[in-house]
């Protein structure tokens, strides 16, 4: 019962993005609620490690940084093409080439766990591509738009720690002591993690409606392609090189799910708020098709 409904977290996701659409005062109080539940996420997802999965994954560390060279060439380049072929405003391209600029998103990590992908792996990707992005999304920037900007180091490293380090090291150093115990609850994990993801991408509709009801079906086709583009990219390339399908998951899932949140924030403060657009959407619709992607992939063991 618990795995089916897990299974059909796509269509709750749906369902309640789409209320939060047309009725944003119901979820839109939620906002406070994003990183506690991101970090409740974070802590379910350390219960099911212990340290020998970082240690297992840290002896190949080939496919990080083969992942952050898809991620920060790809997903760039895929943007700027992108924007040439759909013929998008110069804030709306600004916008898609910051995107493809980002690192991963905290949120890859939750779809991988939900797509019963390698989470340690994805947790390490996630934090070596944010690292990087300080010193290459600037890079990036100047190369593609002739624009040079500065991300939030900082504030980068702060939400790292807050919502990532700490609360994955809790979990794991419980399971690690106690793993006899907590190995009984390990079952609903998943579905509290459904939820909470759920939840998230409700109150994410909610805050971004007007941006919603603002943009066009050119600006969300690029955003759509872009995304599905980075994780087929990310998904095929291992894949070419024979890693297994595990590792092939998890590396698509990490490059195609950006640090929207990043990208928007760089936006506003170098471009405009209309630069702000396709980071607000890719957003959304990372977590939805990401949500997808998750429920294909637990059907099929690897």
């Amino acid at each position: 019962m618990i795995s089916r409904l897990v299974n059909l977290f796509p269509l709750w996701a749906a369902i309640l993005a789409c209320a939060a659409y047309f009725y944003p005062g119901l979820f839109i109080s939620g906002k406070q609620m994003i990183v506690p539940l991101l970090s409740l996420i974070m802590f379910t997802m350390g219960l099911t490690l212990t340290w020998s999965h970082f240690q297992d994954t840290l002896k190949y560390p080939g496919i990080i940084l083969l992942t952050m060279a898809i991620q920060f060439t790809v997903m760039p380049l895929l943007a700027w093409l992108l924007s040439g072929s759909f013929s998008l405003t110069n804030d709306q391209s600004a916008g898609m080439i910051l995107v493809g600029c980002s690192a991963g998103g905290t949120a890859s990590n939750v779809i991988c766990y939900l797509a019963r992908g390698n989470v340690a792996l994805s947790i390490l990707m996630t934090l070596s591509s944010t690292v990087a992005a300080v010193f290459i999304t600037p890079l990036l920037t100047l190369v593609l738009m002739d624009q040079s900007i500065s991300p939030p180091f900082s504030d980068m490293m702060k939400s790292l720690i807050e919502l990532i380090i700490i609360p994955v090291m809790l979990g794991t150093m419980l399971n690690t002591f106690f793993q006899n115990r907590i190995s009984a609850i390990h079952h609903f994990l998943p579905l509290m993690a459904s939820l909470a993801i759920v939840a998230i991408i409700a109150v994410i509709v909610s805050l971004n409606q007007q941006q919603i009801e603002d943009m066009g079906s050119t600006l969300l086709a690029a955003v759509a392609l872009h995304n599905l583009g980075g994780m087929l990219a990310g998904y095929a390339i291992p894949w070419l090189l024979r890693y297994d399908k595990q590792t092939c998951r998890t590396a698509s899932i990490e490059v195609g799910m950006q640090n929207s949140g990043l990208s928007v924030a760089l936006a506003i403060t170098y471009f405009s708020s209309a630069a702000a657009l396709p980071g607000a959407i890719f957003s959304i619709w990372h977590n939805l098709s990401g949500s997808f992607a998750a429920m294909i992939w637990r059907k099929y063991d690897v």
